[in-house]
């Protein structure tokens, strides 16, 4: 397995948090395997043989070749059909709803062909450039080109949103909905719409998955027992951390850190 991360350019860097390639050889009988939510959308082109995603035990769906990866609030797998070779921008929570004209909660849980995100002409010559590029600095570059053309006629993200995920991140989700709230003049319930709008979940959701990404980067690098990783991650107990972590990766901790279909999300999260 081959992952790679690479920076935007400085006028995107507050919206793209980074790309990332990823290339595996064919194997010949693949494992399936666990995508942990991260709490960003993703812009992702499959240049390598079909991937699959799974919706039941055996029944699965191919994953489109150029999609959006919307919000996910729950786990999902994915299974090679023989090489994997893939490029995607991963934009921070707010960042992507600057390029297009619908509320990002319509992309929750799913993955939606680009063309009808930004209209089929558009999605095509984006799909063939990136498939014409010779390298992943070129790709980059018609990505970034593409991208900067739409934010010229797109409103502007809402300031209570920026903020409050700023501070779900500083503060590696551990902060509480009514401090968050407390930064717009309105009420509670108007901070939900507009992450509904700019983000794709609610900022609660924000909040705890933020978290779980924390706790999920201290198990990994084996930053002590699963108790102190609770209590680390401000969670109420150690069997609070536990469910949390089964809604989010489908399995206990101890089973993630064992089962091969957990080598894709190890990768990204570490």
């Amino acid at each position: 397995m081959d992952y790679n991360t690479f920076e935007p350019s400085e006028e995107l860097a507050s919206l793209i948090n980074f790309y990332w390639t990823l290339e595996v050889a064919a194997e010949e009988n693949p494992a399936k395997q666990i995508i942990v939510p991260d709490g960003g959308i993703e812009l992702v082109f499959i240049l390598g043989d079909d991937i699959r995603r799974f919706i039941s035990e055996t029944e699965f769906v191919l994953q489109p070749r150029a999609m959006i990866l919307g919000q996910t609030s729950q786990p999902f797998y994915v299974q090679p059909t023989g090489y994997v070779n893939s490029f995607a921008a991963s934009f921070s929570p707010f960042g992507f709803s600057l390029f297009v004209d619908m509320p990002l909660k319509e992309l929750r849980n799913k993955e939606t062909p680009i063309a009808e995100v930004f209209g089929q002409p558009a999605a095509d010559r984006l799909e063939q450039a990136i498939i014409d590029a010779p390298t992943t600095k070129d790709r980059i570059k018609a990505v970034e080109a593409f991208l900067l053309d739409r934010l010229t006629h797109q409103q502007r993200i809402e300031g209570v949103v920026q903020k409050t995920v700023q501070l779900i991140s500083e503060s590696n989700g551990q902060l509480s909905i009514d401090d968050a709230a407390r930064y717009d003049a309105s009420q509670q319930r108007q901070l939900e719409r507009k992450f509904l709008q700019q983000v794709g979940m609610s900022p609660k959701q924000l909040c705890k998955l933020v978290r779980m990404q924390s706790a999920l980067k201290l198990l990994l690098n084996q930053e002590g027992s699963l108790t102190d990783i609770a209590h680390d991650s401000r969670y109420y107990d150690q069997s609070h951390f536990i469910k949390d972590f089964k809604h989010f990766t489908g399995v206990s901790p101890s089973k993630f850190l064992l089962d091969k279909s957990s080598a894709l999300s190890t990768a990204f999260y570490k």
